[in-house]
């Protein structure tokens, strides 16, 4: 689920929290296709868009071929300061080249670029390096229809692959459930919509836009869920999650301020939050 945390939403902090969860829901049918679509080319370049600390290189990488080139896109400079300390923790051997990172790990040789840029003005030039690959994480349900129809059409062009995990689908469920659960929903679907830096956001319909918009330009689209099933042991996120979701519905004015106490006041054992990988491949 993105928006959840707002402004914090792209906190390194929130990041780590979320990323071994992020990990365990990736859907492995994708993956797998993924992997047999790219895995066999010896090298090939990826553009992540959104890339936060760099945790969808993390999980990707090993899909792919042994010599790799990822440029890393976000807007915040201090989150590409911590995906290259992150990166640098997780490598089995780090060299520095000028503005790249040279890594090694399980045997992939991964060169890694940072590029500072607003998606909604300079989609253009990040994509002049003519990926292989685009991808994302956690992304496209922040971003507008609009944004989503011209990335489709500027990958198509480009006949590059496009694989993006974990678009928040619209589906919650709180574990123990509370009356006031439908209307919060309703609140927080509404704060979604709302301009992330891109426009209106698509929300919850960004998985349907993404899926259409590729359809419709001749690719093979393939859907797979990544649902986070939050349960004992994920205490931490769980809370984390409540607080920001409620803070979300707040800033609507759509729920009364003694149901959202009320629905704050329980103590939740789980929580899942839908979510949806897409591949799309040229056809």
């Amino acid at each position: 689920m993105n928006g959840e945390l707002d402004d914090d939403v792209f906190d390194p902090a929130w990041l780590d929290l979320r990323e071994p969860i992020d990990l365990r829901s990736r859907n492995e049918e994708l993956a797998r296709a993924l992997a047999r679509h790219l895995g066999h080319r010896p090298s090939i370049a990826v553009v992540d868009l959104g890339a936060g600390t760099g945790s969808n290189l993390r999980a990707t990488a090993p899909l792919l071929g042994p010599e790799q080139h990822w440029t890393l896109v976000d807007h915040d400079e201090a989150v590409l300061e911590a995906a290259l300390s992150r990166l640098c923790g997780w490598a089995s051997s780090v060299e520095r080249n000028g503005g790249r990172l040279l890594l090694s790990k399980h045997g992939k040789r991964i060169s890694v670029r940072f590029t500072l840029a607003d998606l909604a003005q300079d989609l253009e030039n990040v994509l002049d390096v003519r990926p292989d690959l685009v991808t994302a994480s956690a992304l496209f349900d922040l971003t507008s229809d609009e944004l989503i129809a011209t990335l489709a059409a500027k990958v198509v062009r480009l006949d590059a692959a496009f694989f993006t995990v974990l678009t928040y689908n619209g589906v919650q469920r709180w574990t123990p459930r509370h009356d006031a659960d439908s209307a919060m929903a309703s609140a927080f679907h509404a704060h979604q919509g709302l301009d992330k830096g891109f426009g209106p956001a698509a929300g919850p319909f960004a998985p349907a836009l993404l899926a259409a918009a590729f359809d419709e330009a001749g690719y093979t689209v393939s859907e797979g869920d990544s649902t986070w099933r939050l349960e004992a042991g994920d205490e931490r996120l769980i809370n984390t999650l409540a607080s920001g979701f409620a803070a979300a519905v707040q800033e609507t004015g759509r729920v009364s301020e003694s149901d959202l106490a009320n629905w704050l006041a329980v103590k939740r054992r789980g929580a899942l939050v839908g979510h949806t990988d897409t591949l799309a491949l040229p056809g």
